[in-house]
């Protein structure tokens, strides 16, 4: 059955006839929602090759890493869906549907938890500096995010409470009522943050680890107030007002901090160190 959506935002005058799937093989059906993250993923992997090298970072066993930790983000992306979906026998009385990764489900938390410690492993067994390789990792991740958050658009979900305001969207999703596109403000936000990131990579790029710490706080920020408009977001199993995401961004912000805070520190310590050995070693030239 073809999934077909009216989308308007009327106060804007637009309006879109959205198809969810884009084409069938096999008697297969690939949706919008996968080919735009597969294109997402693609961009993001794109930006880190070309960058590797103003990192210092070697390409051929970063990508290997990559390959890695994408495999295991996406694993880790559907079991936290499927730990955290409301219907918690649902799964388990339909094991096969686990597997239908084309129909959405998916939650980023959980891809950039399970891919975290495998690509830390393989950087240190593939001798990659791990900081350098989260920072440079980070700014293509967030950019995979600013496009991937469109295939929500097509599957229309992702979407907030009733709003009057003039972007208001409206379709059969929503029961005809106007919301906040809460995957379109995701989008902007990691958009913005990403032109941030780009600059300071270039520019501001005082400590290694800076820009991934500067990232969590930003999407954990940016993701803490996104997430209280949506109406579709995981619970805390038995806490109904609990919001699962909204911990993780708490938790996403709070280690970001500390991780500035503690890589300052030690960038000042080695710059002081410095410092002393090069008195010490220009006192001796005098004498």
């Amino acid at each position: 059955m073809e999934e077909v959506y009216d989308v308007s935002f009327p106060a804007l005058g637009l309006l879109f006839k959205i198809k969810a799937i884009a084409f069938e093989i096999f008697d297969m059906q690939v949706r919008f929602y996968g080919l735009i993250f597969a294109f997402a993923c693609i961009l993001g992997l794109v930006y880190v090759m070309l960058r590797a090298k103003d990192f210092d970072l070697n390409r051929e066993k970063l990508i290997d890493i990559i390959f890695l930790s994408l495999i295991f983000g996406i694993i880790g992306a559907r079991l936290y869906y499927i730990v955290f979906y409301p219907d918690i026998g649902y799964y388990f009385k339909n094991p096969l549907r686990v597997f239908y990764l084309n129909q959405g489900g998916i939650a980023i938390y959980g891809g950039i938890i399970g891919s975290l410690l495998p690509g830390v492993i393989m950087c240190r067994k593939r001798n990659i500096k791990i900081l350098p390789a989260l920072d440079l990792v980070s700014i293509g991740l967030i950019l995979g995010q600013c496009i991937g958050r469109w295939g929500n658009f097509f599957n229309q979900e992702a979407f907030g409470t009733q709003t009057d305001l003039p972007w208001g969207m409206k379709s059969q999703s929503t029961d005809g009522i106007a919301v906040h596109p809460c995957f379109f403000y995701e989008s902007i936000w990691c958009f913005l943050g990403f032109l941030m990131f780009h600059i300071l990579s270039f520019r501001f790029r005082k400590y290694q680890g800076r820009i991934f710490s500067y990232y969590l706080i930003w999407y954990g920020f940016g993701r803490l107030f996104i997430e209280q408009l949506r109406t579709d977001s995981l619970l805390v199993p038995g806490v109904p007002w609990l919001r699962i995401s909204q911990i993780i961004s708490l938790f996403s912000v709070l280690l970001g901090t500390i991780m500035i805070i503690v890589l300052k520190r030690k960038n000042l310590n080695n710059f002081f160190r410095n410092e002393k050995i090069k008195k010490f070693t220009f006192k001796n030239d005098v004498s």
